[in-house]
């Protein structure tokens, strides 16, 4: 229900050990961390471990916000001062490795010193376009880069994919789209891996010659088998020419997907299973989406990650935990080459409490039509978390919020809805009615009031005007749940309701128009209905996070504002101007959070 006693945005924090000096102690150890410029968002992390509750999140932001800016003010002598004589009080913070910032990256300084960039790579596969999920991956090469003034570099990892795993032609667009709202600033030339492939020949020729691969034509049931037990397979044992001519014969148009396959020859009986002799090229007759039909062999990702992560000269590869023996085969091939080896950082996995994100399901969703478009709210892709009114700021200090670590996180999505929150604390405020009903306030006399779009802002964002007469639209849902009693249309009047004798009609009746504190009333969302014949209101539509849709009336002003602006309608949330028909008087918006 939407009525409430208070107008307030939210109630502090009540715990004797969350105080000021314990959220500035965390802010100081944040911000010397990061030299000397701290983030709300770890602060707040750390505070859950203090007993914070996810429903006190909304009410102790504003205090966080407000500390984290006044140490920012700071020197960083000041700062240091300022933790030890913290600490020298007895305030203890729990020090956890993904609340300490980002820690220095390895080996970092060494390659400085010899005159070398610091070079990583994001290389995300493109069956659609980045999720939340993706961006931790991608804000952390981006922070490092800009740590060591070094270089991103942005690779699509386009070979042909699975059967279940396919590429999306517009992926191509979306991720570049993406990153660039997210502001991660990568190298101007893409790499695409798809025309890399005559350079992964090469070095596969290479190899086979060699003995270090070799052409297999066993099923692949059969060759589970023998990898379990760890016997070798027949074609390993043949030479070196033989399995050139194997490979040669790989490219004949006669030779069918699963005929041939190239393998790399570790051993059969490595400790792991899943190391031995690995597939590193197989035949594929789809269709490609950006070089069509051109190749039909194809590497697969550690391959090709092995290659050109040595030839274009990567110092640095922050990856997930699940990509730990997609490392191990890499660092097999660079062995072979004795090329040197970059630097291999793994990150856990990340979740949001709740939140389900998978790139391949909700590629199969756009495409069969049951989601709208790779903006679906439910994909919590870049574009929906945009068109939402999510800040890329605060999803950058969700992400960082984590640091650099082993251990998986699991992130309640109140948290980035608060980090979120103190970007929107500017917006304009507008009234909005869902699910309308009318009624009439009987006495009430013809006013003119003038809201401001803002109560503490109102001379930067102005305000608007209301002529209001006896009838209002107010929510169905406030409506059902009334019993007699004061209520007040907030910024207009205060009203009673009583029942009328022998009829279930509610009654309704003009008290007085500016705020009484003797009156003990509940707040009621409104819009003129006198007007509606006027053209006052128009309609609106909100899509909520599960794509559900709440419609209702809003005010006329909103059609002055622009696609992608964010407001606030009163007493329902934050959300984001999606798109504006003038003609037919209609709006839709997205809904951000409450």
């Amino acid at each position: 229900m939407n009525m409430d006693k208070k107008e307030e945005t939210g109630k502090p924090v009540n715990n004797d050990e969350i105080n000021d000096e314990l959220i500035k102690a965390y802010a100081l150890q944040n911000a010397l961390a990061h030299k000397g410029k701290a983030s709300s968002g770890p602060v707040l992390n750390s505070l859950f471990s203090h007993g914070l509750q996810k429903d006190k999140i909304k009410g102790i932001m504003p205090k966080i916000n407000k500390i984290v800016e006044s140490v920012n003010k700071l020197s960083i002598g000041k700062q240091t001062k300022e933790l030890e004589k913290s600490q020298k009080s007895g305030k203890e913070t729990h020090k956890r490795e993904h609340r300490e910032g980002l820690q220095e990256l390895r080996n970092a300084e060494e390659r400085i010193r010899k005159g070398k960039n610091i070079i990583l790579r994001f290389a995300p596969y493109p069956s659609g376009p980045l999720h939340i999920g993706n961006t931790r991956q991608a804000i952390l090469n981006d922070e490092y880069a800009k740590m060591y003034n070094g270089k991103l570099i942005l690779v699509i990892d386009d070979t042909i994919g699975s059967e279940q795993k396919q590429i999306a032609q517009e992926a191509y667009k979306l991720i570049p789209e993406g990153l660039k709202w997210l502001k991660v600033e990568y190298d101007p030339k893409i790499v695409y891996k798809s025309d890399r492939l005559e350079t992964y020949y090469k070095y596969a020729e290479e190899m086979i010659k060699k003995g270090y691969m070799y052409l297999c034509s066993c099923k692949q049931e059969e060759m589970q088998e023998l990898r379990k037990k760890g016997i070798d397979c027949s074609c390993r044992i043949l030479p070196a020419e033989e399995h050139f001519k194997r490979w040669k014969k790989m490219f004949d148009k006669n030779t069918k997907p699963g005929d041939l396959t190239v393998r790399l020859k570790t051993s059969m009986q490595d400790p792991n299973p899943a190391f031995r002799d690995r597939v590193m090229f197989r035949i594929s007759d789809r269709t490609h989406p950006k070089v069509k039909n051109k190749y039909k062999v194809w590497p697969l990702l550690e391959f090709s990650w092995a290659i050109d992560d040595h030839l274009i000269e990567v110092s640095h590869i922050i990856r997930g935990i699940d990509l730990v023996m997609e490392t191990n085969v890499e660092e097999f091939i660079w062995d072979i080459f004795k090329w040197d080896k970059p630097t291999t950082i793994h990150t856990g996995f990340f979740a949001i409490q709740g939140v389900k994100i998978s790139k391949s399901k909700g590629a199969k969703e756009v495409r069969s039509g049951e989601y709208i478009g790779w903006n679906d709210p439910r994909t919590w892709s870049l574009q929906a978390l945009r068109d939402r009114g999510i800040d890329e700021r605060a999803i950058r200090e969700f992400i960082l919020s984590m640091g650099l670590t082993k251990a998986n996180s699991t992130m309640e999505v109140d948290v980035l809805y608060a980090l979120n929150r103190k970007y929107l604390e500017k917006v304009p405020r507008y009234l909005f009615v869902p699910n309308p009903v009318k009624i009439k306030i009987n006495g009430c006399p013809k006013l003119n009031v003038e809201i401001p779009h803002h109560p503490s802002i109102q001379s930067e964002l102005g305000s608007r005007n209301h002529n209001t007469e006896q009838e209002f639209f107010i929510p169905k849902e406030d409506y059902d749940l009334m019993h007699p009693g004061n209520y007040r249309l907030i910024h207009l009047l205060n009203f009673n309701m009583e029942k009328k004798k022998f009829v279930l009609e509610k009654g309704f009746h003009f008290l007085s128009e500016g705020t009484d504190k003797n009156l003990d009333v509940k707040f009621i969302q409104w819009l003129p209905a006198d007007n509606v014949n006027n053209k006052k209101n128009i309609h609106v539509k909100i899509r909520m996070p599960d794509n559900s849709i709440v419609e209702g009336l809003g005010e006329e002003s909103l059609l002055k504002l622009k696609k992608g602006d964010k407001i606030q309608f009163e007493r329902f949330g934050f959300v984001c101007i999606y798109n504006l028909d003038k003609k037919d008087r209609s709006a839709e918006l997205w809904f951000t959070h409450r």
